[in-house]
């Protein structure tokens, strides 16, 4: 049987991302909110770039044109990224105008 190499296997199990560039604010337990760039978006969830820190596990608040406010779960963070993992998935009948509105 083949060995396969790591990045395989997280291709295998990561849904395809759209590139986007759309500048938005999330919300966070604290009650702040973080200025944030979302690089790329799917149904369910995104990663975004932000200058300050934000905490694995936390929770934050979304908003994102057409669809409107999402929950998530920051799922990772390396260098200034952030993954996050919708709590509901975007609508798919939504999903391609909130795809068009952040690129």
């Amino acid at each position: 049987m083949a060995v396969r190499s790591a990045t395989m296997a997280y291709e295998d199990r990561v849904e395809p991302r759209d590139e986007t560039l759309h500048r938005t604010r999330l919300g966070v337990a604290d009650g702040e909110t973080r200025l944030v760039t979302i690089v790329n978006v799917s149904p369910n969830g995104f990663m975004a770039r932000s200058e300050e820190a934000i905490t694995v596990g936390e929770t934050v608040t979304v908003t994102l044109p057409v669809a409107g406010s999402f929950v998530a779960e920051v799922r990772w963070a390396l260098g200034g990224r952030i993954g996050c993992k919708l709590a509901q998935e975007v609508p798919p009948a939504l999903y391609q105008f909130v795809l068009a509105a952040m690129r």
